[in-house]
């Protein structure tokens, strides 16, 4: 893949390789654990509300004293 030793400019062989060059740099970050039960308290809620789309699920949260979602300012 790429090798930052080559003598080929990082930047160039993403070139030839079709990849964008911020995916050579990028480092995953680990997810926190709030992060993680949240998203483990979503995964719940979708299982027992299938159907309920986005705003539901916000809502849902919002009800649990969660303060999730965009636009929590006009709550």
């Amino acid at each position: 893949m790429i090798d930052p030793e080559h003598d080929l400019p990082i930047q160039k062989q993403a070139e030839v390789l079709e990849i964008s060059s911020s995916s050579v740099y990028y480092q995953p970050r680990p997810v926190s654990e709030p992060d993680l039960w949240l998203m483990r308290r979503i995964d719940e809620l979708h299982m027992n509300y299938p159907f309920a789309r986005n705003r539901i699920l916000r809502d849902l949260l919002w009800q649990q004293g969660l303060e999730v979602g965009a636009g929590m300012s006009g709550r």
